[in-house]
This record gives structure tokens, sequence and C-alpha cells, in this order.
């Protein structure tokens, strides 16, 4: 069950708050409808229960708060908006990728697939969903990892009525099995047609908390729709007799044509119009809304099955009382299979794959060029690195896709899609180091490859020897890539964006190069000149298996300029990584 107790939104500069005071109970096994106009408080409510927004108050799922259950998604699946995710991801994909952060097994993508009726779009991608997919698609994230509770906010909404009813129906079936269930709508005939308990907010109070049939007798009654080109005429007629009869009618002229009657029949309204020769499109009885007030009697005070009425010392009372503890919006859990669901997401669309083509074609177009035009060394040939730019295609492309890792797409489908992006945690951060790591490697191999391959055939084998420090070169190239990855990784964590993760990747050498070089090469008592020498001999010892070549290459590749840049860069980057990972856990 569900117990929000004081649920407080903060004040909104001079408006009152958007949700004041909220408590009610959503029993297990039931179907409970969070009842509003539009702007009654609805959301907020919602998300003050999920922890994502500050506020005040405390919601207890089955007697424990959101932030002290160790896998909120196996606890409560939710649906807040439309789903959260790459619009070139496949539905199927993204439910596997879902799985791997969940932990559970990813054939159960394949489960709430039939469940919800997407099989056969399961290789349909999400940009070109129906708002009705989108909906199955929501509902079928929030049943992934086979949660007790469900809270979904206006799931219906731009559903057709057999979808509604389809979708009413899954909820019915997980509250008789036991489980939760809480949703939000607007409409009162749908929360009397699916609720079995409706609780009713107006301008972020709670105004009612009802059973459903003590709802339907308090807010609902029965009216005569009815459609006629002679509205206004049928509404005097109806009033006048009505009046000469004394009995009780009310008739509100609605939009258009149409007329609701309330104290009347169809019958009655049908003789009326034959009787004065008035044309009927419509005739039918209906259940209408009483409207808000209705929740209200005409003193003002709640109905006899709304929540009672506080006396004035109760008030007193409340007023001295201290406030709810407050709501902190806290993070997401970390993806609990962090390698596989890495590797799902990075594979689950075309972003790298389309980087890594571009990277392959930008360096075999410069490397040709460079080989055109002459005086380029050999090894930057390769590389596809002129002089005149900062970093070549690999590395850069190395950078982007790094970025992209941190800045995706990504919210955690456990709670909700403004929950923010994956946090901070150190076994989801050594994973997406280690996939831009093998990317990187593989794209540096690659480019390598094609751009040696493309010379051979253009120019012949003069350029495409074997250099005689080939060691020393790959450690410095291999070292470059994939230590732009790390970067872009790093900074697109803390700064949560792609484009500050590729700034990072492009300030090594533009700024930081020229920065240490200054730093080097400034007055002081002391040089640091044959560091590069030192440092080398340093590791020069006998190492099992000729382990120092290897060791000397490293040194060698921190030694120069870009490679210090890039260490330091690296090291500022991954405490400052760490500090805000113990940040956000302090708090």
């Amino acid at each position: 069950m569900i117990q929000a107790i004081g649920l407080t939104s903060n004040a909104r500069k001079e408006l009152p708050p958007a949700v004041d005071d909220v408590s009610f109970e959503v029993p297990a096994g039931r179907v409970t409808a969070l009842l509003g106009a539009p702007g009654a408080g609805k959301t907020t409510a919602l998300r003050l229960m999920l922890e994502l927004q500050q506020g005040r108050g405390i919601t207890y799922f089955r007697g424990r708060p959101l932030h002290r259950i160790a896998h909120p998604s196996r606890e409560v699946g939710v649906l807040l908006g439309e789903v959260p995710g790459h619009p070139a991801r496949t539905v199927r994909g993204q439910l596997q990728m879902l799985c791997a952060a969940a932990g559970v097994p990813a054939r159960r993508a394949d489960d709430v697939l039939e469940v919800v009726g997407l099989v056969s779009l399961r290789d349909q991608r999400l940009g070109a969903l129906s708002r009705g997919m989108d909906r199955r698609l929501g509902l079928a994230c929030a049943l992934l990892s086979d949660p007790h509770t469900l809270v979904l906010d206006d799931a219906a909404d731009g559903l057709c009525a057999r979808e509604s009813r389809w979708l009413h129906g899954i909820l019915r079936a997980h509250a008789a099995g036991g489980g939760t269930v809480l949703f939000t709508t607007d409409d009162p005939k749908e929360a009397a047609r699916t609720a079995d308990r409706v609780v009713t907010l107006e301008e972020g109070r709670l105004v009612a908390d009802q059973e459903v049939a003590d709802f339907a007798r308090t807010r609902l009654r029965p009216r005569v729709a009815v459609r006629s080109p002679h509205a206004a005429r049928l509404s005097a007629l109806l009033t006048k007799e009505a009046r000469t009869a004394r009995r009780s009618l009310e008739v509100v002229r609605e939009d258009g044509n149409r007329l609701s009657v309330y104290g009347s029949t169809c019958a009655d309204v049908g003789e009326t119009a034959y009787r004065h020769g008035i044309l009927v499109h419509q005739l039918a009885d209906e259940i209408g809304d009483m409207g808000p007030a209705a929740a209200r009697s005409p003193d003002g005070d709640p109905p006899e099955t709304a929540a009672p009425s506080r006396t004035a010392e109760a008030e007193d009372a409340d007023a001295l009382s201290p406030l709810p503890p407050p709501i902190t919006v806290r993070p997401g859990p970390s993806p609990l299979r962090p390698l596989r669901y890495e590797l799902r997401r990075a594979a689950g669309v075309g972003t790298g794959y389309l980087t890594v083509a571009a990277v392959l074609v930008a360096s075999a177009v410069i490397s040709v060029l460079l080989a055109r035009m002459g005086r380029t060394p050999q090894p930057r040939l390769l590389a596809a690195w002129p002089q005149e730019f900062p970093l070549p295609p690999a590395a850069l492309g190395a950078g982007l896709l790094g970025a992209i890792a941190f800045g995706d797409e990504f919210r955690h489908p456990a709670l909700a899609a403004d929950r923010g992006t994956v946090p901070r945690r150190l076994g989801l951060l050594a994973a997406k180091l280690l996939v831009a790591a093998a990317t990187a490697l593989m794209l540096a191999f690659l480019t390598v490859g094609v751009d040696a391959e493309l010379l051979y055939l253009v120019y012949g084998r003069e350029l495409t020897g074997v250099p005689a420090d080939w060691l020393s070169l790959s450690t410095n190239w291999i070292g470059l890539v994939v230590g732009c990855a790390w970067a872009g990784v790093l900074a697109a964590g803390i700064f949560r964006s792609t484009t500050a993760g590729l700034a990072a990747v492009l300030a090594v050498p533009i700024l930081v190069v020229p920065l240490v070089q200054k730093v080097v090469e400034g007055p002081s008592v002391r040089t640091a000149a044959g560091f590069s020498t030192r440092l080398r001999e340093l590791v020069l010892v006998q190492w099992p298996f000729g382990g120092e070549q290897y060791l000397a290459a490293a040194a060698r590749v921190i030694a120069q300029p870009v490679g210090g840049a890039l260490m330091l860069s690296l090291t500022a980057l991954l405490s400052a990584y760490l500090l805000t990972t113990l940040r956000s856990r302090v708090r």
C-alpha cells in the first residue's frame, strides 16, 4: 500500500503551493484514482511522492520511503509523461537496455511486449510510435521489473475508448493479483468506471477521499444529452414547462448546439421537442459531472462521505505542530548490471556507427591529401593529423563517443523522465570507461589500417612501411585516442552534457598544453630539463618478459607535452567526478 502524509510543494513566489498538506492512502489490491481538474496538483503530488520534486511530506511504499528501498524499480513502476529514450532506438532494444538497468533477465522484455501487445512492433523506432503505442510502451517499462506498485500519471491521455478499456483492464488485473495501483485523471466518469477508490484534489488541497459508490452518488448524476439546431428554443421550452409543473430541472448549454438536461428523462425531453416541432439530432442518457464544487455542501463544508471537517482546535494544533520532513530530490539507483547496460546503450542506436564511419572517411581523405602535398611525416600521415589540427579525427571521434556515454538520452526507468540522467556511481563509471576504451582502441586500429590501405592503393608501398620506432608511436597513438575518450566520458558525467564532454577534449591541445608549456618553460631557479630521460632511466630495470620496454614507452608518452597535459586533465576530471559523487551521497 501507499501512505502519503503531508505532501506540500514549495511556494511559487506569490502564488500558493501547487500541493498543500495532502494526505491519503492507497490500499493494496485495489485501483485508486487521483482526480482533479488540470492544474489541481495531481502531477505535483506524484512527483513529491516519488521524491522528484523539492517539498515537504513523506510517502511510504509498503512501510518504507522510496529512498530506503534498495531497488525502487522492483517496488514501484512509474509512468510520467512520454517514454524517455533515443528516437532511433527500437522498442525491444529500449526494453532490453532497461532490463540491464533494473537487473532483470533480458527475456523479460519479450514477456512485457506480449502483455502490452507490442510484439509486432518490437523493431519499430521510438520516434515512429503513435501516442497510443507510446502509452503501451510506457506501461511495458513500468511493468518490466514486476513491481508491486504502479503509479501512472494520466496514462489514458490521448487513447481511444478501446485502448482506454484495455489499459484499465491491465490495471485491474494487476490489482487483482495483490498489487497497488494509483493513476491520475481529470475525468470523473473515468474514475467512476475504473477505480475502487477516488481521491479528489482541488487547487492543491484534498477535498474528498471516497469509495467509488459514494463518489458516484455525491459527484455524478444522470443527465440527458440533447443535440438540436434549435437548442436555445428547446432550452427555454424545457425550463418553462418545468417551472409550470413546479419540477426541479436544470438545463446547461454546452458548446455549439448541445444541451445537458438534469432532472428529466429522454422521454420527457423527446415529447417536448415533438410537440413544438423541434428537430433533435441526439437524445441519450449520460452520467454527468457535478463539477469540483459538488464535493462541498452549499455551506462550503465537505459532504459526509468526504474527508471529515477539522475543528478550530485541531487547526490551531496543526499550526503549532512541526512541519513534515523535507522532501529531497535524490539520484536514481545505478543500473544493476552496468557493463551489460552500457553495451546495450552504446549499440542500440546508430550514433556510434555513424561517428566511426565519419571518422574513417575523414581520416582517409585527409591522409591522401597530406601525402599529395608532401612534407608530412609518415606517422602523421597514418594518423591523418595535419600540423594545423589540434587533434586528429580519430581522437575527436573517440572523445565524442565518450561524451555521448553520459550526455545521451537515458533517464532511469524506475522513477521518471524528470529523475535526471544516470547518477554518478563508480560501477557505472567503470563500465563506461571500459566500453569507451575498447571503442577507442578499435577506432585507432581501424583508422591506421584504412589510411595505410588507401595510401598503398594510391601511392604504392613508399608510404606504408613499418616505422622503426613503431612501439613508441603505437603507444603514443593509443594513449592519445583512449585519453580523449576518457576525457569525454568524465567531462560529460560531471556537466551532464555531450557538448561539455567534447569541449573538454578540445581544451587539452588548445588550452592545457600551452598552459603546461608556459609553466614549465617559465623563469625559475631550477628547471625540469632532462625529465623525460630520467623518467625512462627510472623504469629501465629488468622486468620479466621484457616489460621494461612497455613502461619506457608509457613514460615517453607522459613526458610529452600533449601526453602530460592529457594526464593532467584526466586527473582533474576524475577528481571532480569523485568529488561530486561523494557530495551527492552526503546530501
